[in-house]
Protein backbone atom coordinates (compact mmCIF):
# COMPACT_ATOMS: atom_id res chain seq x y z
CA UNK A 1 0.00 0.00 0.00
CA UNK A 2 1.22 3.48 -0.86
CA UNK A 3 -0.14 6.85 0.18
CA UNK A 4 0.65 9.97 -1.83
CA UNK A 5 -0.54 13.54 -1.43
CA UNK A 6 -0.40 16.26 -4.09
CA UNK A 7 -0.55 19.63 -2.33
CA UNK A 8 -1.04 21.57 -5.58
CA UNK A 9 -4.12 19.55 -6.49
CA UNK A 10 -5.07 18.82 -2.85
CA UNK A 11 -5.58 15.16 -3.73
CA UNK A 12 -4.74 12.14 -1.58
CA UNK A 13 -4.22 8.82 -3.37
CA UNK A 14 -4.21 5.56 -1.44
CA UNK A 15 -2.84 2.83 -3.70
CA UNK A 16 -4.04 -0.55 -2.50
CA UNK A 17 -2.34 -2.74 -5.12
CA UNK A 18 -0.43 -2.51 -8.38
CA UNK A 19 -2.40 -2.41 -11.57
CA UNK A 20 -3.95 -0.12 -14.12
CA UNK A 21 -7.40 1.24 -13.28
CA UNK A 22 -10.00 0.60 -15.98
CA UNK A 23 -13.09 1.87 -14.17
CA UNK A 24 -14.02 4.15 -11.29
CA UNK A 25 -16.93 4.68 -8.94
CA UNK A 26 -17.86 7.65 -6.80
CA UNK A 27 -18.21 6.45 -3.22
CA UNK A 28 -19.36 9.81 -1.92
CA UNK A 29 -18.74 13.38 -2.98
CA UNK A 30 -15.00 13.76 -3.51
CA UNK A 31 -14.10 10.11 -2.84
CA UNK A 32 -13.48 7.88 -5.86
CA UNK A 33 -12.45 4.24 -5.96
CA UNK A 34 -10.54 3.13 -9.07
CA UNK A 35 -11.07 -0.49 -10.12
CA UNK A 36 -9.17 -3.08 -12.16
CA UNK A 37 -10.72 -4.85 -15.15
CA UNK A 38 -11.70 -7.63 -12.70
CA UNK A 39 -13.53 -5.13 -10.46
CA UNK A 40 -10.92 -5.15 -7.68
CA UNK A 41 -10.18 -1.82 -5.97
CA UNK A 42 -6.75 -0.52 -7.00
CA UNK A 43 -6.74 2.91 -5.42
CA UNK A 44 -8.84 5.39 -3.53
CA UNK A 45 -8.70 9.05 -4.54
CA UNK A 46 -9.79 11.79 -2.13
CA UNK A 47 -10.38 15.22 -3.67
CA UNK A 48 -10.02 18.39 -1.56
CA UNK A 49 -8.18 16.16 0.91
CA UNK A 50 -7.10 18.95 3.27
CA UNK A 51 -10.77 19.71 3.93
CA UNK A 52 -11.58 16.06 4.67
CA UNK A 53 -8.51 14.56 6.34
CA UNK A 54 -6.01 15.98 8.78
CA UNK A 55 -2.36 14.93 8.66
CA UNK A 56 -2.61 13.19 12.04
CA UNK A 57 -5.35 10.96 10.62
CA UNK A 58 -3.03 9.39 8.02
CA UNK A 59 0.17 9.14 10.02
CA UNK A 60 0.98 5.49 10.52
CA UNK A 61 3.22 3.87 13.07
CA UNK A 62 5.26 0.98 11.64
CA UNK A 63 5.16 -0.65 15.07
CA UNK A 64 1.34 -0.60 15.03
CA UNK A 65 1.29 -2.20 11.59
CA UNK A 66 3.37 -5.19 12.66
CA UNK A 67 2.41 -5.60 16.32
CA UNK A 68 -0.59 -7.80 15.42
CA UNK A 69 1.25 -9.81 12.74
CA UNK A 70 2.16 -12.65 15.11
Amino acid sequence: MKIAYSPGADVLIIQLRDGKPTDSRDITEGVIVHLSAQGQPIEIEILDASKVIQKKDVEVSMEALFSNAN
